[in-house]
């Protein structure tokens, strides 16, 4: 296939983006290299002969129209998105912006190009959203693909509007589009301020490691690896406009995230003294709005496609600890940009 990828440079995208490559399929990658943007994330395939580069806003609607005209896509995979929550608390403005307002441009420039191709139903546009979507859960229960939306931060407010218009735009207009809504994901190329890599960073520069509240909140972890397969997989196989959660079936608090991470270094790069990393730990007052519980219910993808994980967390976060052990230039030269510091104490 010739795939067109939006956020081809960030965490989940350049994931999608190596594993395509790998398969065989075609590749443009548009990313407006924001700051969680990384081009190294795509060394790896940057010289393959199927790989293209377009340095691109999806807010930029006339920039989208020559890049779907010049390389004539048979399908979209759209992930680029800002998405971290904190961020979006402090500054909601390029959440809108870029979620929704990107989104309408994004779907636009693929319903004309679409419409010029006579409305070909091998044509898919698949919109890559989150499970925060649908808000927070109790002890108990698991989001499925009906669960009603309950949006609580602008992230996830911004998110839910954009997988409405691109509901709206299949029924509307009849564009053929595949939603998938995945949990959390962790591993390789994930960008310092999150929760996993940045357990891992503090610990080996010996900072306190910040866990908010009481480190009781639940997500579901999902390896990204595994997510890029499933995006793959529902790409070429999913219904025309259905939705397909992806999810890692394992759900962990935050403190036993940490603690397993803290683990899995003193194994690894023992402290000199002897302690253990968890001697770093902190708790720090919540963030507004934090949702108790993600978990996802995947027995539609399951079922229907197949898929399934391939990692437990514990063999997800083993593979994860060794690729930044290995690889600290990468994340030095991220933590070097101007006024990072100052977002490295909040996680999702």
């Amino acid at each position: 296939m010739k795939i067109l990828v939006t956020g081809g440079c960030g965490f989940i995208g350049s994931a999608v983006v190596r594993l395509a490559i790998e398969r065989g399929h075609e590749v443009t990658n548009v990313d407006a290299l924001t700051y969680a943007a990384c081009p190294a994330n795509v060394e790896s395939v940057a010289d393959n002969s199927k790989y293209h580069f377009e340095h691109v806003d999806i807010r930029d609607a006339a920039e989208l129209r020559r890049v779907f005209t010049e390389f004539r896509p048979d399908t979209v995979m759209h992930l680029a998105a800002e998405s971290h929550v904190d961020r979006s608390i402090d500054g909601p403005g390029d959440f809108v912006t870029t979620n929704v307002l990107g989104t309408f441009n994004m779907l636009e420039a693929a319903r004309d190009y679409w419409t010029s191709r006579e409305k070909s139903q091998d044509f898919r546009f698949h919109h890559i959203s989150t499970d925060e979507v649908y808000g927070s859960l109790g002890v108990e229960g698991l989001f499925t693909e009906d669960t009603c939306y309950d949006p609580r931060s602008p992230y996830s407010a911004c998110k839910a509007s954009s997988d409405h218009l691109v509901r709206a735009w299949h029924e509307t207009y009849g564009l053929p589009v595949v939603l998938t809504n995945c949990s959390n994901n962790y591993g390789p190329y994930h960008f310092p301020e999150k929760l996993v890599p940045l357990v891992i960073i503090k610990a080996l520069r010996g900072q306190q490691i910040p866990i908010y509240g009481k480190g009781d909140n639940v997500r579901d972890w999902l390896f990204v690896e595994d997510h890029a397969d499933a995006l793959l997989l529902v790409l070429q196989h999913g219904m025309n406009g259905r939705s397909y959660n992806i999810g890692g079936e394992n759900e962990r608090t935050n403190v036993q995230m940490v603690q397993t991470l803290c683990g899995i270094l003193d194994r690894l790069r023992p402290k000199p003294d002897g302690s253990s990393y968890s001697s770093q730990i902190t708790f720090v007052a919540d963030r507004p709005g934090h949702d108790k519980r993600y978990a996802i219910d995947p027995t539609r993808i399951r079922h229907e496609l197949g898929w399934s994980p391939s990692v437990t967390v514990e063999e997800g976060l083993e593979q994860t600890v060794l690729w930044y052990l290995d690889n600290e230039e990468w994340w030095q030269s991220l933590l070097s940009r101007d006024g990072f510091e100052t977002r490295l104490g909040k996680a999702k």
